[in-house]
């Protein structure tokens, strides 16, 4: 009895415990970190739907215009482990707040500037702010947390990226529309500078172990299917951003440039629908979820390329596209972390990092293809690297792609 009486004891005490946990669950400091994505993946992503107003405004050709996602990019490539490297010693959230005050001002220069070079260099000094703070974000909102709650801090901290990805643009977009793309630019900022005060008020000092990040860095490079992963993520990234970073441009092409906010709204409300299919049956379908992703994804590129005089097809090709690619993120990243085990946070970062690559490179090729083979190209590369990615993901049955229910 006196056993008996200990355990229910232990048991009420554990209970009581988890319920304080559940009740100080930090919702007003994950939801900064929400908002933190959010800012981040639009400020790389909006001059696509605002390439006319940037192209006439700087006069420059919408090729160049482009590079303004391409060089955000670079910047978050080259920048996160470099910097994170060299301010081993600092307190992270001395250098979120860092972080989040140069995406303020380097924003705010970017609404104020009038040369086209300069803009490159602020939106390449942008990105490496983004870039760093992708590289504290994982960890810092695990940090805040209880072990048993870091998941559930996660889905909530985690959710600015997909509504960034499926409303930035179309959002930026209609901004743009109703004001202009500098205005965008200044809104950005603004959020920025809110962010500061918010993460100052409330997000308490985070110190990490570097050197044991380093040793994790080298264990997850050799894990097995690590590398045909991320080869996955970035052929499929590249062939989206091709189509995605030139997307005004193939509407203006078929008559459907008075209609751009609309169509990368239709865009975000299929990713939408991607997205909740995704996370309703990833455990059991993940590899089937994938494939179906990716043939549908080619599907949409193929429309695009023999339907381009057909305005209905246009709208089916971008519901269809936005339907494959809502839950890719999820897809790659879900794979990812089934093999990673416990360096699941090293190869998010290297995720992050390959994700930055393909965005990059979807700009530049996408503005060479353009400047050589014109609009019409976009849709056949995005079709030929689609079926690359399907191969790929075929081949990965025994490595991150398996067949059956996820353990």
């Amino acid at each position: 009895m006196k056993n008996r009486s200990t355990i229910y004891a232990n048991r009420s005490i554990q209970t009581s415990a988890t319920q304080k946990a559940v009740e100080q669950f930090p919702i007003w400091k994950l939801l900064a970190f929400s908002l933190i994505g959010f800012i981040t993946i639009m400020t790389e992503t909006m001059p696509v739907g605002l390439l006319l107003q940037i192209s006439q405004d700087l006069q420059i050709s919408k090729l160049w215009a482009g590079q303004l996602v391409s060089f955000y990019a670079l910047g978050s490539v080259c920048a996160a482990i470099p910097i994170i490297a060299l301010t081993k010693h600092w307190d992270r959230r001395r250098l979120l707040l860092f972080c989040l005050g140069s995406l303020c001002i380097f924003n705010g220069l970017a609404a104020i500037s009038t040369h086209y070079i300069f803009t490159l260099f602020v939106r390449f000094c942008a990105g490496m702010a983004a870039g760093v703070i992708w590289g504290l974000f994982v960890s810092y909102v695990r940090y805040l947390v209880a072990p048993h709650l870091q998941g559930r801090a996660l889905a909530v901290a985690g959710i600015g990226q997909p509504l960034a990805l499926c409303f930035g643009v179309p959002l930026g977009t209609f901004l743009g529309t109703l004001l202009d793309w500098r205005s965008v630019f200044w809104i950005m900022s603004i959020l920025a500078l809110i962010l500061v005060i918010w993460v100052r008020l409330l997000i308490p000092c985070f110190i990490v172990n570097v050197t044991q990040q380093k040793v994790a860095f080298g264990q997850t490079l050799k894990m097995k299917g690590i590398g045909l992963i991320l080869l996955i993520l970035f052929v499929w990234v590249l062939a989206h951003n091709i189509l995605y970073t030139y997307i005004s441009l193939y509407l203006i092409a078929v008559d459907l440039g008075e209609h751009i906010d609309t169509m990368l709204l239709i865009f975000g409300l299929a990713a939408i629908v991607g997205i909740f299919f995704t996370g309703h049956f990833i455990d059991q379908y993940l590899r089937h979820l994938t494939l179906v992703s990716l043939v549908i994804f080619s599907f949409s590129a193929l429309c695009f390329g023999i339907f381009m005089h057909s305005i209905w097809m246009v709208c089916a090709a971008v519901i269809a596209w936005g339907i494959s690619f809502g839950g890719a993120p999820i897809l790659l990243q879900t794979a990812l972390a089934d093999i990673a085990k416990e360096q699941t946070d090293v190869a998010q970062s290297m995720l992050v990092t390959i994700f930055n690559i393909a965005v990059a490179g979807g700009g530049i090729v996408g503005g060479l293809l353009l400047d050589r083979w014109g609009i019409q190209s976009f849709a056949w590369s995005a079709l030929i690297l689609s079926f690359i990615a399907l191969i790929l993901v075929y081949w990965a049955k025994d490595h991150g792609f398996g067949v059956g229910h996820r353990a």
